[in-house]
């Protein structure tokens, strides 16, 4: 197995390091068919336990300007540490073993079951990375959202684009550069990146009145975090209304012009990374909406009204890109958020 470039990688990249049985790499992939986002994200092992420490640079140092006989000024550069926490995401699944055993194969009944909480346990996860906030839920990890609450007030206020909504009926477009300096998902240290299934075997199950029946029982675990460790390369467009399951916001193309800009660079024009992993440094750029904004982009899309909306094709498979850098769906982003002021 050739040596990977960085620890910063996706989950497919992680699961070839760690299992060569391939069963988390099976799990990750039918992760990734209904999660957009898990095919661009990367990931690191925290560098305290099941927290990450990171030091942040908040402000540059100045040079001078020097005249003959005259000095230099002192200066230095600004940091502030910041920790980010992981949180715990698990479940069980219990099957009557009757049941499980009545057709005769009951590996293929019991994965029947278990896809239902791979994608429930998948869209938490996606959920918490958009949303999630440990000042309303501290036994999650703080996602992108509570991150990018305020265009006044915050640093990375400059990194909200105003789309103009108003009410409670807005949905915002992420445009997210994923790296190992700049944003990246966590998991404890020691343990395995992504969605962990064992299978427990035959148990004893109660019922509701406390009686005992044979079944089979699957153990489901996820233990993951976020860290924003530059904020210049997420940018929330914020404030896109939504009335009657349609965006009537007219000039987000203009928006998306304005969210690009705002990154200090784009790297391989958002394609996916390597198969040998990110390069320090590297950024893998992509923006994330749910399906309201992407059905209207594919539609400017199709019409060729823009020139920098396009419809590629990757792996024979068609995506909407703005500029070379994919759209993906995100179905955890709502229609329902506030107005972000």
């Amino acid at each position: 197995m050739a040596t990977l470039a960085s620890s910063a990688l996706t989950l497919a990249e992680w699961a070839t390091r760690l299992d060569p049985g391939g069963k988390p790499a099976a799990v990750i992939e039918l992760l990734g068919q209904t999660n957009e986002m898990l095919n661009d994200m990367l990931w690191m092992q925290c560098n305290d336990g099941a927290g990450h420490k990171t030091t942040v640079r908040t402000g540059l140092p100045t040079a001078t300007w020097r005249l003959l006989n005259y000095g230099v000024q002192k200066s230095k550069s600004s940091t502030a540490q910041v920790r980010d926490a992981t949180g715990m995401l698990e479940a069980y699944s219990d099957i009557d073993k009757a049941l499980a055993d009545l057709n005769g194969n009951t590996a293929e009944f019991r994965m029947g079951e278990d896809m239902a909480f791979i994608e429930g346990m998948n869209q938490q996860m996606q959920g918490t990375v958009i949303y999630g906030s440990t000042a309303v839920n501290p036994e999650r990890f703080t996602g992108l959202a509570p991150r990018f609450s305020a265009i006044s007030g915050a640093n990375s206020g400059t990194n909200i684009v105003d789309a103009g909504g108003t009410g409670s009926t807005n949905t915002s477009v992420w445009l997210i550069g994923w790296g190992q300096n700049t944003c990246h998902g966590l998991f404890p240290k020691g343990s395995k990146a992504g969605l962990q299934v064992r299978d427990l075997g035959e148990v004893a199950l109660y019922d509701a009145n406390n009686n005992t029946f044979q079944g089979y029982r699957t153990h489901f675990k996820w233990d993951c975090g976020l860290s924003v460790r530059d904020w210049r390369f997420v940018v929330r467009i914020a404030n896109i209304n939504v009335t009657a399951g349609a965006v009537t916001t007219s000039n987000l193309v203009n928006n998306l012009i304005t969210a690009v800009n705002k990154l200090p660079f784009i790297s391989a024009a958002g394609n996916s990374p390597p198969p040998g992993g990110t390069k320090p440094g590297q950024v893998n750029t992509a923006f994330y909406c749910n399906r309201t904004v992407r059905a209207a982009l594919d539609i400017q899309a199709m019409s060729k009204a823009n020139n920098f909306l396009t419809i590629e094709t990757r792996d024979s498979k068609p995506y909407t890109a703005f500029r070379g850098i994919p759209i993906r769906i995100c179905d955890q982003i709502t229609n329902t958020e506030a107005r972000v002021v």
